[in-house]
């Protein structure tokens, strides 16, 4: 199975490692949302530079640390089954955990 069959043999079917904690996550990308209404607002009202930017950190972090936690959840239930599994859908979801980490890295 390749990577992309492997992602779309789970893609929309749950339970994702994320399951549980859905209705957390959909709350903190609510006030993650809350938080970029309020960058659009400051610079209709032009607000001072720094001010906006200072928002735009805070907006990062919170993105970053829902990141973080959706990781941990994927490597704590996806990656740790496929580890069970063992052979190439381990190998397969590893190089998928390690590109999204690059990527999160590279952000």
């Amino acid at each position: 199975m390749t990577m992309t069959e492997a992602h779309d043999a789970h893609s929309g079917h749950g339970p994702h490692g994320y399951s549980k904690h859905k209705a957390d996550h959909l709350k903190r990308l609510r006030r993650i949302e809350g938080q970029a209404r309020g960058l659009q607002r400051m610079v209709e009202e032009d607000v001072y530079c720094i001010d906006i930017l200072t928002q735009v950190s805070a907006t990062t972090k919170a993105l970053q640390s829902f990141a973080l936690a959706l990781l941990e959840e994927h490597l704590n239930h996806c990656v740790a089954a496929a580890v069970e599994e063992g052979g190439p859908t381990m190998d397969e979801k590893v190089t998928e955990a390690m590109a999204a980490i690059s990527r999160l890295l590279r952000s």
